[in-house]
C-alpha cells in the first residue's frame, strides 16, 4: 500500500500526524506543497473523492487574508483555482492512502486505514 502525505512541513497537525505515521511503522512519502507545488489533476480527484468543501480550509490564514471579493460566490471552480494558487489553503494533512482520501488528523481514522504496529 502506497502512502503519501500533502501539506507543509511547519504545520504543527503535520507534525502529529507524521510522528503518528513514523510510530506506527508506517512507510509514507511527504509532498511540501511550498517545494513541490500541487497539480489539478490530483486536486480534481481528491474533490471528487471528498468535495472541495472538505478540502477548503477557511480558517487558514491564508484564506482568511484573501480580498473579500475571492471569498463571496464561492463554488467547486473557485475554489480549486485558489487552492491550486494558495495550496496552503487546503485543511492538513491530506493523506493518500491506496485509492483512499484522508483529510485532517485524526489517530482512529489513521488508525483503520493505515494499521498499526
Amino acid at each position: 500500500m502506497t502512502i503519501t502525505m500533502y501539506g507543509i512541513t511547519t504545520c504543527d497537525t503535520i507534525k502529529k500526524a507524521r510522528v503518528w505515521l513514523e510510530g506506527h511503522d508506517a512507510v509514507y512519502r511527504f509532498h511540501d506543497y511550498r517545494a513541490e507545488g500541487l497539480d489539478a489533476k490530483r486536486l480534481d480527484g481528491w474533490v471528487g473523492k471528498v468535495g472541495w468543501e472538505i478540502l477548503l480550509n477557511k480558517a487558514s490564514t491564508t484564506f482568511r487574508e484573501l480580498a473579500d471579493k475571492d471569498k463571496l460566490g464561492l463554488d467547486e471552480k473557485k475554489a480549486k483555482a485558489l487552492m491550486l494558487a494558495k495550496p496552503t489553503m487546503i485543511k492538513r494533512p491530506v493523506l493518500e492512502v491506496g485509492d483512499r482520501i484522508l483529510v485532517g488528523f485524526k489517530p482512529d481514522v489513521y488508525e483503520e486505514a493505515v494499521g498499526g504496529k
